[in-house]
């Protein structure tokens, strides 16, 4: 039986209490919502309830945009677009827009977005708020690179323009930040010319990490986007086989490829296991094991699979662990193939495992999760302790190398492995807003 929802009118604000889960569908806890619709009127003051935090689209993996039990400053009504010039290709819109909205606003007029996730079904204030990266950081560095101010609301009714000559510190420490110095109103972002919703997309299967550290480095130049597919369960031993892709916008043709979006219904049990993966492994590489070169459309190439609505549902009623870090070059080949060695051991992980190369950019934000090196992302099925144990070994191969985990898709790292992977941390805590608070921030930062 499905929970009520109770709506609630207070100070003009639309009100509702309702369970809420992340993206991991990890945990399932009551929430109470303030919807945010207007930004003129944003009043965040704390109240007896206690502290919020902003929620955007839901797409965060663990629990940084949950407060269990708590309020939820619900952000999609702010979903205006403000000012768009398509002669320079400068937007503005409101922080509960979509990264999708902004495609279908933008690329008609010759415009795209500078950098993405594997899904644009995040808002503008999530994006920013996590700093998220794509397949260009060597090119483009993190999204939080393209922003060119935002309108800041704190709880103590103070409202600050960021940009890089005005509040330039608030600007670094928000971009990435968790959403813990305030909610961000509206963002101005810098966009990139493109010829159109095409690119020319390359395919070249490799059969060991050697070859995969020499496809990123003879891409780094003339490729724009570069991410590899690998088979976290099979495969040649030792060694590892996967599918490295890249990609360039490009003309293409005028017609768009038909756009077909399927559901996934919740599932009783996890479809993802030791069997599974190796079919499903097994074929994705024989399906990839010529190389080739073809025009892709945009949806495809960044976002496989945001047309199956609900494919988190493949993990079960237990959820998911999204396990996401960067390990520096210095050390990224032995750390990397330490941590495979240790995934293709426990007979578990994801369908999609991916990894990339990190370029040599700083960051925008204090507590930014890129680094020169290798970022190395998948999921395992929620099996309880067994699956908490197991992440603590990745825990301990990253942390001996000196990586870090990326928060925006954590749920479980240790308040420890979190200060040693961000020095700018004691920085950052400077600006917190002390009337916003989450599930995430209590146990990385003990408030």
């Amino acid at each position: 039986m499905r929970r009520p929802v109770r709506l609630h009118r207070l100070g003009g604000e639309l009100m509702l209490d309702a369970v809420a889960r992340s993206w991991g569908r990890l945990s399932l806890q009551p929430h109470r919502f303030e919807v945010l619709r207007d930004r003129d009127e944003l009043r965040l003051a704390p109240t007896a309830a206690g502290p919020a935090v902003a929620y955007g689209n839901g797409r965060s993996y663990g629990d940084a945009c949950l407060n269990g039990g708590g309020r939820l400053w619900a952000t999609r009504g702010l979903d205006r677009f403000i000012g768009f010039d398509a002669d320079t290709g400068q937007l503005e819109a409101e922080a509960g827009v979509l990264l999708r909205e902004i495609t279908t606003v933008a690329l008609p007029r010759g415009w795209f977005l500078p950098v993405t996730p594997g899904t644009q079904e995040v808002t503008l204030g999530g994006a920013i708020a996590n700093d998220v990266h794509g397949k260009n950081h060597h090119r483009d560095g993190t999204f939080g690179e393209h922003v060119l101010a935002i309108e800041l609301a704190r709880t103590d009714g103070t409202r600050l323009l960021c940009n890089r000559d005005a509040n330039r510190e608030w600007l670094s420490a928000t971009v990435g930040g968790l959403g813990l110095t305030g909610v961000i109103a509206s963002a101005r972002i810098q966009l990139q010319r493109v010829p159109g919703p095409w690119l020319d997309a390359e395919s070249l299967p490799f059969t060991s990490l050697d070859e995969f550290f020499d496809l990123s480095q003879q891409s780094e130049l003339p490729w724009q986007y570069s991410v590899a597919w690998i088979d976290c369960v099979g495969g040649p031993r030792p060694g590892v086989r996967g599918v490295f892709f890249r990609a360039n916008h490009a003309q293409g043709p005028a017609r768009e490829p038909a756009h077909r979006e399927r559901s996934l219904p919740p599932m009783p049990i996890s479809l993802v296991n030791a069997v599974s993966l190796r079919v499903f492994n097994s074929a994705y590489f024989l399906a990839h094991r010529r190389r080739g070169r073809r025009l892709q459309h945009f949806r495809a190439y960044f976002y496989p699979l945001d047309h199956v609505q609900g494919w988190n549902h493949l993990y079960g009623p237990h959820g998911f662990y999204q396990y996401q870090c960067v390990l520096p070059r210095s050390c990224q080949a032995a750390a990397t193939e330490e941590l495979l060695r240790l995934i293709r051991n426990s007979g578990v992980g994801s369908f999609l495992a991916v990894l990339k190369t990190f370029g040599d950019r700083p960051s925008a934000g204090l507590l930014s999760f890129p680094m020169a090196g290798t970022t190395l992302a998948l999921d395992f099925p929620n099996q309880g302790d067994a699956t908490l144990r197991f992440l603590e070994r990745l825990d301990r191969v990253v942390a001996e190398a000196g990586g870090r985990i990326y928060p925006a898709k954590d749920a479980r790292m240790s308040r420890a492995m979190f200060e040693a992977g961000y020095p700018a941390l004691g920085e950052f805590v400077a600006f917190r807003d002390a009337g916003i608070s989450s599930a995430m921030s209590r146990r990385l930062l003990g408030a």
